[in-house]
């Protein structure tokens, strides 16, 4: 049994389509009427005073509830857990490599036979990824998808993408014995105690929403779930889904319905009272549920909505710079509306990068001159005086100058 809490420790909120997890692991849209809000800390998600309280947490919660203020590791009320930064790797084996539907597998993955005896895998929480090192050196992430009390082994599930970065299509060659390193776990996408929930996941986007689903139906929670996909031949773990309580799933299958279900419509199976949701899936499914939230007379259930997304967040706020590539030469004009990596990536086709979302650090580069507006979440404060993630960080003035 895993001693480690299944929620993360705060009672209210906190955010590719291989099944990769974050691409928006901090962003959080609020109900109708209001744009969505991208912050580490959302504090104006306050659950108020007024609002009923949270359901008595099961035995198993209360215990790690109190093992966790006694450790100090209690967060202050309202508030998201920061992201923290793992170095931790760890020297994995495929055990199992299992067909889940079309164009998904799943992998099963151990210590190797001779480290076994180092005892359990670190544990994880409902949310969280591994950073995985593929034989080609590539790093992707893949949302853990198994049960968080397995101590012995981890799960992840990937779609395979046919014009994708070739990430997909490495782990769809890996066979049983193949040898692996992976990074973590950690998460961006924490499942956050709350009274009442609407899940909505896309296709393979049920990888970070299944171990959700199973640790809040073990709660006295409210909650509905609505997994969408385009037929279901390619919705992975159905026969998974079928164990839960069929009255608060919806299987919706566009081929049996005529197609992708409005944003208005998922967020009408939100139970009564105010709501917390979790969506995982494509753009087009949170662009949907995003507007319908800010649709003026929306119902207006869901509070708060956590997000992970399949794709690199768009560029908001953005303005034009210059970049100089130090080493490499030339000088690259970043229009407003695009990220640094992708500028760069086009003159230096083998610029590291893996999550595109300022997490995981893999596209770090340093700066040799030029003020940073810093949009990441792993450097420290120190390593922000001459680095920057350039997935998503930008030019705090009008040139940069990069060791690249």
């Amino acid at each position: 049994m895993s001693t480690e809490p299944l929620f993360a420790p705060v009672p209210h909120p906190e955010p590719a389509s291989n099944g990769s997890a974050p691409a928006e692991g901090a962003a959080v849209a609020t109900a109708a009427g209001s744009a969505p809000v991208i912050a580490p800390r959302p504090e104006s998600l306050r659950r108020p005073a007024t609002e009923e309280p949270i359901p008595e947490p099961t035995r198993f919660f209360r215990t790690f509830g109190a093992a966790i203020r006694m450790s100090g590791r209690f967060s202050t009320l309202g508030r998201r857990p920061s992201v923290v930064a793992v170095n931790r790797e760890l020297r994995v084996v495929v055990r199992e490599v299992r067909a889940e539907a079309s164009d998904v597998v799943s992998l099963r993955l151990v210590r190797p036979r001779g480290e076994r005896a180092a005892g359990a895998l670190p544990a994880w929480r409902p949310g969280a990824h591994l950073d995985v090192v593929l034989p080609s050196g590539q790093v992707r992430q893949y949302s853990l998808c198994g049960d968080p009390a397995d101590r012995d082994s981890y799960r992840i599930a990937v779609r395979r993408i046919a014009d994708g970065g070739g990430g997909s299509h490495e782990v769809h060659g890996l066979a049983e014995g193949a040898e692996l390193t992976v990074r973590g776990p950690r998460s961006a996408f924490p499942l956050i105690q709350a009274p009442r929930y609407l899940f909505l996941a896309g296709g393979i986007g049920i990888t970070p929403i299944l171990p959700m689903l199973r640790a809040v139906a073990a709660t006295r929670a409210d909650w509905r779930f609505v997994y969408a996909g385009r037929d279901r031949g390619s919705m992975p773990f159905l026969d998974e889904i079928a164990e839960l309580d069929p009255s608060r799933v919806v299987i919706r299958a566009d081929a049996e319905h005529g197609g992708p279900a409005t944003g208005a419509e998922l967020l009408e199976f939100a139970p009564s009272g105010e709501t917390t949701g979790y969506l995982c899936g494509p753009v087009p499914m949170l662009t949907a549920v995003r507007a319908a939230m800010n649709t003026a007379g929306a119902p207006g259930r869901v509070a708060a909505l956590h997000v992970e997304r399949f794709s690199a967040p768009p560029v908001l706020g953005g303005r034009p710079f210059t970049v100089e590539l130090a080493r490499s030469g030339g000088i690259l004009e970043v229009p407003a509306d695009r990220s640094l990596l992708e500028v760069v990536g086009e003159r230096l086709p083998d610029v590291a990068y893996s999550c595109r979302q300022g997490f995981c650090g893999t596209c770090r580069t340093r700066v040799l001159e030029g003020a940073v507006e810093h949009r990441d979440r792993v450097l420290t404060q120190q390593e922000r005086g001459t680095t920057m993630t350039i997935c998503v960080s930008r030019a705090g003035g009008d040139r940069l100058v990069l060791d690249l």
